[in-house]
């Protein structure tokens, strides 16, 4: 390599989701596909150890991790490095990043903001914001997330995307798009507007990692997306069954959770 050629942006991503790391991972080689991902880490302290072994021009870090939040990592990783939080909470943190010294990105990610992400990341790299403009949006971002609860011991992060298996492919759904969950044997099948994919959580472990005020269970075999239902129905035996916006089939619902839908 010349002495004129620079070397590529080298860049690292924490989070403690492993589906979600690897969805951006292909998202930033879609976008952005000079930039080298010299390592995923899986929570704070992993983070850390990357970073001093890597030494990356850019971060992207889960605000929430094990061990350490990313709040902390940012804090601790040495000046220069370009930081991009991955947060769900965009309608609270847009104070934080008004210097834009650092960025977020909020779940789940979208190319077009992924390319906006990365067109502000390039201009700090060819000029680099202050330490003390950096310092300054870290404070404020710090002030924000107690009052969220995001730091909170044993807060619960609802599930938002699912890595699923259709045919030979593996598709990243968010759950915005799911109808219904079914058990199916070993497996859970998962119906959108487009069709079924299979996963292998179960079906009681999903139950509790979705938001229960949208996803009703409505059988032992059977969640429903509340927001993607058209109607009750009841047949003259009293039985309650409900009708999708966006798929033909019924859903039927037994007798143990008719009582939740009696005002509906």
């Amino acid at each position: 390599m010349s002495a004129t050629e620079e070397l590529p942006p080298r860049a690292l991503i924490a989070d403690d989701e492993p589906h979600l790391a690897q969805y951006l991972r292909e998202r930033l080689a879609a976008v952005w596909p000079e930039l080298e991902i010299a390592g995923v880490a899986g929570d704070g302290p992993e983070a850390l150890r990357l970073v001093e072994e890597h030494d990356p021009d850019v971060l992207f870090l889960d605000i929430r991790m094990p061990g350490l939040t990313g709040l902390e990592v940012a804090r601790r990783a040495a000046a220069g490095v370009q930081v991009v939080f991955v947060t769900a909470y965009d309608q609270y943190a847009v104070d934080a990043f008004e210097r834009e010294a650092v960025d977020y990105i909020v779940k789940p990610v979208t190319d077009e903001r992924l390319r906006e992400t990365v067109r502000r990341l390039r201009e700090r790299l060819r000029s680099p914001p202050p330490p003390e403009a950096v310092a300054a949006a870290l404070e404020a971002l710090g002030r924000v997330l107690p009052a969220l609860g995001a730091a909170a011991p044993g807060a619960v992060e609802r599930l938002a995307w699912i890595r699923a298996a259709i045919g030979s492919q593996v598709r990243l759904i968010s759950v915005d798009e799911v109808c219904y969950f079914q058990a199916n044997d070993k497996y859970t099948s998962v119906f959108t507007r487009e069709g079924e994919a299979l996963i292998r959580t179960s079906l009681k472990e999903l139950a509790e990692q979705v938001d229960p005020a949208r996803f009703w269970q409505i059988h032992r075999s059977t969640i429903v997306n509340l927001t993607h239902v058209a109607a009750t129905m009841r047949d003259v035996s009293g039985r309650t069954s409900l009708r999708l916006k966006s798929r033909p089939e019924t859903l039927a619902v037994s007798r143990a959770f008719a009582h939740r839908f009696r005002q509906m």
